[in-house]
Formats: structure tokens, sequence, C-alpha cells
């Protein structure tokens, strides 16, 4: 599970989603802040990151993140 969606109705968090939490499972549950902090330029420079990322995946030029990980976790 990795969200949990609630409704306010009558002042109160209304949630109506199915689960297999055990029973008396207590969730902290947070606001989902859709938007993010970048400016325009910051936010170009994303995108044409993560379209150059696709490309290259597309490309067969990408690795396993278990190897990414691994990489990460020598330094």
């Amino acid at each position: 599970m990795s969200g949990v969606r609630a409704r306010v109705q009558n002042g109160r968090l209304v949630v109506d989603e199915p689960t297999s939490l055990p029973e008396g499972t207590i969730l902290d549950l947070v606001l989902d802040d859709e938007g993010d902090d970048l400016d325009e330029t910051e936010r170009t420079a994303r995108d044409d990151a993560i379209e150059r990322a696709w490309q290259d995946a597309q490309a067969g030029l990408g690795r396993p993140a278990s190897d990414v990980l691994k990489d990460l976790r020598r330094r």
C-alpha cells in the first residue's frame, strides 16, 4: 500500500479504502502537495534530464538499479 485516500466530511476524515493492514494500525496522513518549488528554468532542466534519461534507457544505455546502489554504497 503506497498511500491512503481520505475525504473531509463534516469536519472529519473519512477513509474508505481496502487495506491489508492489521486491525489497530495507526497511520499518519499527510497532505499531498502536487506542486513543487521549481522556477520555470529549473523545471525545464528537470524535464530535459528526464527526457535524456528516458532516451538513454530506450537505447539500452541504462544500468540496473542494483549496480547503481552497489556503487553508491561503496562510497
